[in-house]
């Protein structure tokens, strides 16, 4: 199976850190966090991996080499000038089955072989792993109708979403709705992908599942590791 991971971004939440280290090189128990997730893809019977690379691609390069010692391949792909999240799939070669798309940059426990069976037995053209998220709203909400009635007050209400993992499942024709070069996001393409008619669909997940995205999250996620270590890598990982 076929996964290309974006891991071009200058990762500016992580700074200083990101200044002198790729985020996907940023470690999680003494290993790169996108070693972790290449290994896990390894697991689910993904093989043929490209990395969309931009910020100090050369270091990326290097630790990871043509993806061998982790018994996958590996190809690159560079971002001469930042493209969005969507907008680099389009100069990847040779995607003609349905392929994997993640950041870089996420720890979860995710079954991607159970992911793609589900893309599967939908028949969409994009599948977008889903998971829960309680945020919790440090003021006072206030409610009001078009008189400036007030109609209702919540103190510190807490509000319920369901958001994008950063992992996605497409068939190659979403191709067709990527310009090559030009900048684009996963909302606008999903937005375009709509508006053509076509069909998305949500893969809801309710186990673990973290973006590394900014210092706390990254500081719990590395805690977190050692006890689901066994979980994403497999046993005597």
């Amino acid at each position: 199976m076929r996964a290309v991971v974006l891991a071009g971004g200058k990762g500016t939440r992580l700074a200083p850190y990101t200044t002198i280290l790729p985020k996907p090189l940023m470690p999680i128990d003494g290993m790169p966090i996108l070693e972790v997730m290449i290994r896990q893809m390894k697991r689910y019977g993904i093989d043929d991996i490209t990395l969309t690379v931009g910020h100090l691609s050369y270091l990326l390069q290097s630790y990871f080499q043509d993806g061998s010692r982790f018994g996958v391949q590996i190809q690159y792909t560079h971002e001469a000038v930042p493209l969005g999240t969507a907008g680099p799939l389009a100069g990847v070669e040779d995607l003609t089955d349905t392929f994997l798309v993640t950041n870089g940059d996420v720890l979860t426990t995710l079954d991607f072989r159970e992911l793609f069976t589900f893309h599967e037995e939908q028949g969409a053209i994009a599948t977008i792993a889903i998971n829960e998220r309680d945020i919790k709203i440090n003021l006072g909400v206030v409610h009001t109708n078009g008189r400036h009635e007030v109609e209702g007050y919540t103190e510190k209400p807490t509000m319920n979403y369901r958001v994008s993992m950063g992992i996605y499942v497409f068939e190659p024709r979403v191709l067709n709705f990527i310009p090559k070069g030009e900048y684009l996001d996963f909302p606008d393409l999903v937005q375009k992908l709509l508006d053509e008619g076509e069909r998305v669909v949500g893969y809801t997940f309710d186990g673990y599942w973290k973006d590394l995205g900014n210092e706390v999250d990254y500081r719990e996620a590395s805690e977190e590791f050692v006890s689901i270590r066994e979980e994403i890598l497999g046993e005597g990982a």
